[in-house]
C-alpha cells in the first residue's frame, strides 16, 4: 500500500523511509522496555534476597568470625614471640571486620521478598518506554532521563507505584517532552535512535547474563528450587552456622589458655 501525504500526493521516498524506521524504532522501544523491567525484576529480586540472605546468615557468619578472631588474639597473646600466632590474629580481625561490614548492622524486621504487582509493571515499562535516556540525542534531555530513571529503578524495587506516577505525569509534562516535526530532520533522529536503543539492548542482554551467572543468582535458584521441594536451604545454612557459634564460645569460655 502507498503512503499519501496530507494533499493525497504520493509520499517521498523520505516519507516512506521514515515510516518504516519509525515502525522498527516503536518496536525496537517496546522490547527494550520489556528488557529494561526484566533487568529491573532480576535486580530487585537479588537485591531482596541478599538482604534475606545477609539478615539470617550474614549476621551469623559475622558473629562466627569474630569469636573467631577473639580466640585467635587470646592464641597470639599467650605466645608473644610467635609471629605465626600473631599473622593469624591479624588475618582472624581483618576477616571478622570485613564480614561485619558486609552483613551490616541487623534490622529487627525481618526482610521480605521483592514481589511486583501487575500494575506496578506496567508502570515501569511505560516509565521505560517514555523516558529511557537512551530514546534521545539530546545531551541535556539525555541528563535529565538518566536521573529520572535512576529514581524509577529505586521507586519499582521499592514497589513505590506512587512515584512511578509522579516520574511519568513530571516527564510528560516537561518542556523536554516536546519535539518538533519535519520528515528530513526526524528520519535522521529516528535512524538515531534506533542505533541507540539498539545498543542499549546489546548492553541490557550483558548486564542480564553478568546477574544470571552471579553466586549471588546461583544461590538463589538453589533456595528457589529446594524450597519448591519443601526444603529450606537458608535454614540449614543457619543451623549449621549456629552449631559453629556454639562451639567456639565454648572454646572461648573455657579457663586458661586456649586449646588449639
Amino acid at each position: 500500500m502507498n503512503l499519501k501525504t496530507a494533499d493525497s500526493r504520493p509520499a517521498t521516498p523520505e516519507q516512506q523511509e521514515l515510516a518504516r524506521k519509525v515502525e522498527e524504532q516503536t518496536a525496537l522501544e517496546a522490547e527494550l522496555a520489556d528488557r529494561e523491567l526484566r533487568s529491573a525484576d532480576l535486580r530487585a529480586e537479588l537485591g531482596a534476597f541478599e538482604r534475606q540472605y545477609l539478615h539470617f546468615v550474614g549476621s551469623r557468619y559475622a558473629e562466627l568470625d569474630e569469636l573467631k578472631a577473639q580466640i585467635a588474639e587470646r592464641l597470639s597473646a599467650a605466645q608473644p614471640g610467635n609471629d605465626r600466632a600473631a599473622q593469624a590474629a591479624r588475618g582472624a580481625r581483618a576477616r571478622a571486620d570485613e564480614t561485619k561490614t558486609v552483613a551490616g548492622e541487623k534490622s529487627e524486621q525481618e526482610p521480605r521478598k521483592f514481589e511486583a504487582s501487575p500494575e506496578l509493571k506496567r508502570l515501569y515499562r511505560d516509565v521505560a518506554r517514555r523516558i529511557h535516556p537512551d530514546l534521545t540525542s539530546d545531551r541535556d534531555d539525555r541528563s535529565h532521563r538518566q536521573q529520572l530513571m535512576a529514581d524509577a529503578n529505586h521507586a519499582y524495587e521499592q514497589g513505590d507505584e506512587t512515584r512511578l506516577e509522579k516520574i511519568l505525569t513530571a516527564y510528560e509534562h516537561s518542556p523536554e517532552a516536546f519535539r518538533g516535526e519535519g520528515p528530513g530532520a526526524e528520519l535522521i533522529r529516528v535512524i538515531r535512535r534506533v542505533s541507540q536503543v539498539r545498543g542499549r539492548l546489546a548492553e541490557i542482554e550483558a548486564e542480564l547474563q553478568g546477574l544470571l551467572r552471579s553466586d549471588l543468582y546461583q544461590l538463589k535458584i538453589r533456595v528457589d528450587e529446594a524450597e519448591q521441594s519443601g526444603h529450606n536451604v537458608l535454614q540449614d545454612m543457619i543451623a549449621k552456622v549456629d552449631e559453629q557459634v556454639e562451639l567456639a564460645k565454648k572454646r572461648l569460655g573455657e579457663p586458661g589458655p586456649i586449646p588449639r
